[in-house]
């Protein structure tokens, strides 16, 4: 069962993948932008061109980024980070969703989107922040 570190940035996730993808000598990661799924009318100005999901498999794990869509909270150290499930049991990873949104707070009720049939997110009970996600 993995679980993924998943890193929020406010603009510079591009710079930070590739940073980061430099220091571990990685190839050049695939980088999606919020363009790349959504419509322009859907999209506050500036959001286009935000890194939307990027990820990099260092040392057998797998650590994900995105940027904060514009006019989002943004505090590093307190909100640009999250602990990211991703299952290919549904059963699991909804039991797993159900059982830690008790007390805490729904983001994102789970639901299909472009990348998952079942994504989610929320926040537990502790301040934790959680993404939930079945892996194809």
């Amino acid at each position: 069962m993995p679980l993924n570190a998943y890193l929020n940035f406010d603009g510079n996730t591009r710079e930070v993948v590739q940073f980061y993808a430099q220091v571990f000598g990685l190839e050049e990661p695939h980088i999606m932008t919020f363009d790349s799924m959504h419509s322009e009318e859907e999209l506050p100005p500036g959001a286009g061109s935000r890194v939307m999901h990027a990820f990099l498999n260092i040392g057998g794990g797998t650590l994900m980024f995105s940027d904060t869509f514009p006019g989002m909270p943004f505090q590093q150290g307190t909100n640009n980070f999250s602990l990211a499930l991703v299952l290919n049991d549904e059963n699991a990873l909804r039991d797993a969703f159900h059982k830690l949104k008790e007390g805490g707070s729904i983001v994102m009720e789970l639901q299909e989107v472009p990348w998952s049939k079942v994504y989610g997110s929320l926040t537990d009970k502790y301040g934790v922040s959680w993404q939930f996600s079945l892996e194809s």
